[in-house]
């Protein structure tokens, strides 16, 4: 199929790419409590994630982005959920969320925040960016042989709406 046959039209809603990436080391997972000095998520938890570059799939931007973020080596990281966030009225977020594994090594932060493992027992304790309460418990339930979970993000009058659904 030719370029011009792939239906892309300039007035049709858009999705922006993006990974999020839950790597645990035992019971813990793997966060970054968003720097100070961040225009989105300041001080707040989040998973390990960032934009797909051009000419990048969805798994090789959560393997580079893992390591841009923390120095580590992202292992056997199998694909969760596909998440669809209706951002704007014309433009939206296609999100992968990525979990996997780490090795033993030192966490070492960088410029993008602080690198913390963190018990999912503690997470009621944490500011944590708004959906992880809820996406992180479902990501961790997804067995590396299990079907993606299928998630709907929306927003009405500023509160976030989170719709799950199901593959049968």
């Amino acid at each position: 199929m030719t370029v011009s046959r792939q239906g892309i039209f300039k007035d049709r809603y858009k999705l922006i790419p993006r990974v999020l990436v839950f790597a645990t080391r035992g019971e813990s997972v793997l966060l970054i409590k968003g720097s100070p000095a961040k225009k989105i998520w300041p001080n707040l938890y989040n998973g390990i994630g960032g934009h797909v570059e051009k000419g990048e799939d969805f798994l090789s931007a959560a393997h580079r982005e893992f390591f841009e973020e923390t120095g580590l080596e992202l292992l056997a990281p199998w694909l969760c959920a596909l998440v669809t966030i209706d951002a704007s009225d014309d433009v939206g977020i296609n999100m992968a969320v990525f979990r996997g594994i780490v090795g033993d090594e030192d966490l070492i932060s960088s410029d993008e925040g602080q690198l913390e493992f963190v018990s999912l027992h503690e997470l009621d304790q944490l500011p944590l960016v708004e959906d992880i309460p809820i996406l992180l418990p479902k990501v961790m339930s997804i067995q590396i042989d299990s079907q993606p979970l299928h998630a709907q993000y929306t927003y009405i009058d500023g509160e976030l709406i989170i719709k799950f659904n199901q593959v049968d």
